[in-house]
């Protein structure tokens, strides 16, 4: 399965997988330091450095595995409607303005804009075009967004 991200998304992927590799390491030095096993069994705190030496591992397994197949999108300059590695600006009917990134799942961060394709709301703006409206069910209520452009992410 191929992974799809913008050229943001891959440099911050590949800082998080090196960031987890270093936590990797300091883990095993910090439990090969308090792995004494005695006649109690294995020290509590050991226990825990074990258990979060797991959930890294599995994080980086996660991250390499995506990174196998990345594919980099956003960089086409001929772009109609909205898709993967878009960015998006809308008015609300309230005449606010918002604009968001289409982004895989990886990437996604409510915070800077960065919606996931597979969200409801980047579901619901798939395939859309300039001036179309967007009837959206949001957690504050139906929403509805008039798309006003349309581009690459860069």
């Amino acid at each position: 399965m191929t992974t799809k991200l913008t050229e943001q998304g891959l440099l911050k992927l590949e800082k998080k997988l090196k960031t987890l590799r270093e936590k990797r390491e300091l883990l095993i030095t910090r439990i090969e330091e308090v792995a004494q096993p005695d006649e109690s069994g294995e020290d509590t705190l050991a226990i825990q450095l074990k258990e979060e030496l797991e959930i890294v591992n599995s994080k980086i397994d996660e991250i390499e595995d995506a990174l196998k197949s990345v594919e980099i999108i956003g960089q086409g300059n001929d772009i109609d409607s909205v898709q993967l590695g878009t960015k998006v600006s809308m008015t609300l009917s309230s005449n606010k303005k918002v604009t968001f990134d289409i982004v895989d799942e990886l990437e996604t961060d409510p915070l800077k804009n960065k919606i996931s394709d597979k969200s409801p709301l980047g579901q619901a703006l798939l395939g859309k075009r300039i001036n179309d409206f967007v009837d959206f069910e949001a957690p504050v209520g139906r929403l509805i967004y008039q798309i006003t452009d349309i581009n690459p992410i860069v």
